[in-house]
């Protein structure tokens, strides 16, 4: 993770249409893809987004929260303000029985999870990559994804509309296009895993009594049931019934739902005008491999799991925060192709987590022998009464708990996420990081040779600055100061992980960390 390599890559080249040489194509416009590509754009990297749906933010989606280290992500992008408009927060999550989340204790400046449907983030993600100049290809279906070591590009095969095929070219190609990735299958990576849980059931429909609270979830005896708001009089039911195990292509109807939902749930609400009714299954799966040379993948391209603890949409975008300044740092050539292994050996422990997390917690609700239903109790026992436990699966179900790995013999710091603290002069961690900054935090202000004056175009947030040190970084490095006497010494990715800590650290010594993260 901190090891930057200091060759410096020459971007791709060659011939084709598309973007070329320098650039990236993202496969997928999902919420991970349009992260991904916002990103790489605000950092002047030319990017094309490829999605073979017409361009239209669809209302029909499964994802139905954001968690706090999501949160926190948004807020380094300047988004968490236009998410938190249209969503609903709620400060404990209900998983099943008397077992629940209480997340008012959570070391975040989110201390809530966030209720809106996916469409609602992909609006704000859109948005922002339109903005920054990502050019979309929509109506356009990637059917081939070939590598050229030679040249150090990657060329896909695409079929636009009126089945017009085209030939594109990039440097780096990241797929983004679901469970059922093309990009996945093109590169020849499996998909191993299997069904946790099969034929569940899906409704879009209209409440006559509303709920007491804004998410419904419960499992009783066979029966489980979800129950959230889209906010637009629309109410997402998604159930399980242990003897409906069918076909997914089984028809669904209205009273079968309301027959789950009154076992999960006590009543039916009074559902009616259903929008949209359907069946699926739940898998858990995870490529053993993010990245195949030039290509990676993210978002449920890498893995899936169970709905579970609403997890899903957020470990994707996860995986597109850690890998987009990565790609960046390399095409600029401030960090050499090395950096990008470390998008395996972070993220594919997270996605491994996930699944057995979300796993765990689908097989504890769906538990029915007495063993089984015995171990449930004791754990929401254990989780109620013993703190440090609670911490820790609460950390684990919002992000805000997972840590990289670091070096032998790093600063016990490194790795780590930063909360949002506070810098001298009134400023705080995540406004200095907008801009896919760096930032160095210090006890004191640094002596570089030769300073920047910091002007309104430059200064990333109040209480952080350019640092020039005459080593020209100031598009990427932003310098602050801790608010608190601390005399711990920082250096924050922009993903909002330490790169580098030491106590009491000398300029030397801080100067040779610079050149090793930032370049």
């Amino acid at each position: 993770m901190n090891g930057t390599q200091h060759a410096h890559p020459r971007p791709g080249s060659g011939s084709g249409s598309g973007p070329g040489p320098g650039s990236v194509i993202v496969v997928g416009s999902g919420p991970t893809g349009l992260l991904l590509a916002g990103d790489l754009a605000t950092a002047g990297i030319p990017v094309t987004l490829v999605e073979k749906r017409p361009r239209r933010i669809s209302n029909l989606s499964r994802a139905f929260v954001l968690h706090a280290r999501t949160l926190e992500q948004f807020d380094a992008r300047a988004l968490a303000d236009d998410v938190e408009a249209v969503g609903r927060p709620l400060d404990r999550l209900r998983l099943f029985g008397r077992l629940s989340v209480d997340l008012a204790d959570l070391p975040s400046r989110f201390r809530h999870l966030l209720v809106l449907p996916q469409y609602e983030v992909e609006k704000v993600l859109e948005r922002r990559a339109v903005a920054a100049g990502v050019e979309f290809r929509h109506e356009t279906e990637t059917t081939g994804v070939r590598q050229d070591p030679a040249q150090d590009t990657v060329t896909v095969e695409v079929r636009g509309p009126g089945g017009k095929t085209e030939t594109l070219r990039a440097a780096y190609v990241v797929g983004a296009d679901g469970m059922h990735s093309t990009v996945r299958e093109a590169v020849g990576l499996p998909f191993p895993g299997r069904s946790a849980i099969r034929s569940v059931v899906l409704a879009d429909v209209r409440l006559a009594e509303q709920p007491e609270t804004l998410l419904s979830v419960n499992a009783v005896g066979d029966a489980f049931a979800f129950l959230a708001p889209f906010g637009d009089g629309y109410h997402r039911v998604i159930g399980w019934h242990r003897g409906r195990n069918v076909p997914d292509s089984e028809p669904l109807h209205l009273d079968e739902v309301k027959e789950i939902t009154r076992r999960a749930l006590g009543r039916d609400f009074g559902m009616h005008d259903p929008r949209w009714l359907s069946r699926f299954h739940s898998d858990e799966r995870q490529v053993p491999a993010y990245r195949v040379g030039r290509v990676f993948l993210a978002g449920d391209a890498a893995h899936v799991h169970t709905p579970a603890g609403g997890q899903g949409m957020n470990t994707g975008l996860q995986d597109a925060a850690n890998l987009s300044w990565k790609l960046a740092a390399v095409l600029h050539g401030h960090a050499g192709s090395g950096l990008l292994d470390t998008y395996q050996s972070e993220r594919h422990p997270v996605g491994r987590s996930v699944l057995r997390s979300s796993g765990g917690i689908v097989r504890l609700a769906m538990a029915k022998r007495p063993w089984t239903l015995a171990l449930r109790a004791a754990l929401t026992t254990v989780l109620d009464h013993v703190g440090p436990l609670r911490r820790r699966a609460t950390g684990h179900i919002t992000g805000v708990g997972f840590r990289y790995p670091a070096p032998r013999g790093s600063h016990r710091l490194t790795g780590t996420r930063v909360p949002d603290v506070a810098l001298a002069g009134g400023g705080r961690l995540y406004e200095a990081l907008r801009g896919g900054r760096f930032v160095l935090i210090t006890p004191h202000a640094p002596t570089p040779d030769a300073a920047p004056t910091p002007d309104a175009s430059t200064t990333p947030a109040p209480g952080a600055e350019p640092y020039g040190a005459g080593a020209g970084r100031e598009d990427r490095l932003a310098v602050a100061h801790w608010a608190s006497g601390r005399r711990t010494t920082l250096l924050v990715r922009p993903d909002g992980y330490v790169a580098w800590a030491a106590e009491d650290a000398e300029a030397a010594r801080t100067e040779a960390a610079l050149d090793a993260h930032v370049g």
